[in-house]
């Protein structure tokens, strides 16, 4: 089961994603895992960070996932319930990974990687809900590189929306159900 949320920056989609997880292990009786993608660039990205460990407690595993999150999901254990914080920022990881090369090889790796992610979130049979960033409401941002950003990320969360079994928006800390292949 893939459970998708999507929502704006401090929309409250990781508090409900937290709470989505939590309840589906308690139901199934099973551990909790925090899949992070993020990393430590500066002392503000190290408070966020930190805030969201606290925020959630110590009765979570956690494994950080910064690039090789395809391959990571390939080893999902059935016995846990997975959730994925966050893809817009993975993405970030993707970009910054070749952020030497051209635009052209650039656009090819965050394809690949994207690809290669949806193959792996389709063959997966494990409880994961992933957290994304839906930031493609506002105008077209200035900077070749910020457009590329923009654009994939809403490529991404298209294609993620898709495999998903529920997919979820929030905004301003309310849940709107978007997709629910149960009902």
């Amino acid at each position: 089961m893939i459970h998708f949320v999507l929502g704006g920056a401090r929309s409250g989609k990781s508090r409900f994603a937290e709470q989505q997880t939590s309840a589906l292990a308690e139901i199934k009786d099973k551990q909790l895992v925090y899949i992070a993608t993020a990393t430590v660039i500066d002392t503000e990205m190290d408070s966020r960070i930190s805030k969201h460990q606290y925020d959630r407690g110590d009765n979570w595993q956690l494994i950080e996932c910064p690039l090789a999150l395809a391959e990571q999901l390939t080893d999902l254990d059935k016995n846990s319930v997975y959730l994925l914080d966050c893809l817009t920022l993975w993405l970030n990881n993707q970009l910054y990974a070749v952020d030497e090369a051209s635009r052209p090889e650039q656009s090819q790796h965050l394809q690949t990687q994207i690809d290669k992610l949806i193959v792996s979130l389709m063959s997966s049979t494990g409880d994961l809900v992933i957290v994304s960033n839906e930031i493609g409401l506002g105008v077209i941002p200035m900077g070749e590189s910020t457009r590329l950003y923009v654009d994939y990320c809403g490529w991404l969360n298209q294609k993620v929306a898709e495999v998903a079994d529920k997919v979820t928006l929030v905004t301003a800390g309310i849940p709107l159900r978007i997709k629910n292949t149960d009902e």
